[in-house]
C-alpha cells in the first residue's frame, strides 16, 4: 500500500486531503490511526495524525505496527512556510546534513525516491496556473528515521497560500500521479550539491533534461564530510549515475571532495 500523510493542525494538509477525498473517491476505512478516520482508494491509504508531521520518526514501523502492512512509499502533504512568504509549490526528501534543528536525528537522511520527486516537480509545474514558484528544495528537517522512500509535497509560504483550495487540487492530482506512476518511468539519478535552499540550478536542470535529483545539499550546510555524501548515495532508492555540483554555489573544500568521490566511484561528474 502507498500511503498519504497528513495532520489536522496543518491548513494546508487538511486542504489537500479534502482535495483528494472529493475529486479522487476516496472512501472511508473501518478502523482509525492516531484517532483518526482512514481513507482509502485502490493501493493509496490517507493517513491523518494530529501533530506536526516532521517529528513523525518511525511512522513506517508504526504503520506496520498498527495496520499490519509495511508502506511501499510514504508521501507528506504539508504546508511551506518561509519568511519571505513566497506563493510556491515545493518537493523534497527529509534529513539532516548536520544538527537536527527541526525533527529527525543529526547527520540522518530519509531515503529518497528520486523518480518520484522528478515526476511531482514536473507534474506540479505543469498543473501550477497560479504563477507560483515550483522547486526541489534542499534535503532537511525530518522526519529522517523511515526505512522506506517518502517525499514531501507543499503548499507555501504562508496561511493565504495554504488554504487556496486551487493549491489543494494541484497538488491532490499531483501525489495521484505520482503514486500511479513513479514505478513505471527512469530517469538518471544525481546527488546535489550546492545552491541555495530553493534548488534554483537543480530544478532547472529536473525540468529541462533526464535527471532526477535524489538528496541536495545547499551551500548553507557545507563543508560537508564524505561520509555524509556516501550515506546520500546509499539512502537514495535505486542506483545513483552522478554528482552534479553547483560551482559557483559551492564552498570550495565541498566541491572537491565531491568531484574526487565521483571519479572515486565511477560516477558521473556534473559541474554545473
Amino acid at each position: 500500500m502507498k500511503v498519504i500523510m497528513t495532520t489536522r493542525i496543518d491548513i494546508a494538509s487538511t486542504n489537500i486531503m479534502r482535495r483528494l477525498i472529493e475529486n479522487f473517491g476516496f472512501k472511508e476505512y473501518d478502523g482509525l490511526f492516531d484517532d483518526n478516520p482512514i481513507y482509502y482508494r485502490k493501493d493509496k491509504l490517507i493517513l491523518t495524525t494530529n501533530h506536526e508531521m516532521i517529528y513523525y520518526d518511525n511512522l513506517d514501523k508504526i504503520i506496520e505496527n498498527k495496520l499490519s502492512f509495511k508502506p511501499e512509499i510514504i508521501v507528506f502533504a504539508s504546508r511551506h512556510s518561509s519568511k519571505q512568504k513566497m506563493p510556491a509549490l515545493t518537493t523534497h526528501i527529509t534529513g539532516n546534513w548536520g544538527k537536527a534543528m527541526y525533527g529527525g536525528k543529526d547527520e540522518s537522511l530519509a531515503i529518497a525516491q528520486p523518480n518520484a520527486m522528478k515526476l511531482a516537480l514536473l507534474k506540479l509545474n505543469e498543473l501550477n496556473d497560479l504563477n507560483w514558484t515550483v522547486c526541489y528544495e534542499a534535503t532537511h528537517h525530518g522526519p529522517s528515521e523511515l526505512e522506506v522512500p517518502s517525499l514531501f509535497i507543499e503548499i507555501g509560504s504562508s496561511e493565504e497560500e495554504w488554504k487556496n483550495e486551487k493549491a489543494g487540487e494541484i497538488v491532490a492530482e499531483t501525489i495521484i500521479h505520482v503514486l500511479d506512476k513513479y514505478q513505471k518511468v527512469e530517469f538518471d539519478v544525481a546527488v546535489g550539491i550546492g545552491g541555495g535552499h530553493y534548488a534554483p540550478k537543480q530544478t532547472k536542470r529536473a525540468l529541462e533534461s533526464d535527471i532526477a535529483f535524489s538528496h541536495i545539499a545547499p551551500k548553507y550546510v557545507h563543508p560537508i564530510p564524505k561520509t555524509m555524501l556516501l550515506k546520500a548515495l546509499e539512502r537514495t532508492d535505486g542506483k545513483v549515475d552522478a554528482i552534479y555540483v553547483d560551482w559557483k554555489g559551492s564552498k570550495g573544500e565541498t566541491r572537491q571532495m565531491a568531484r574526487a568521490f565521483a571519479h572515486e566511484l565511477g560516477l558521473e561528474f556534473i559541474r554545473d
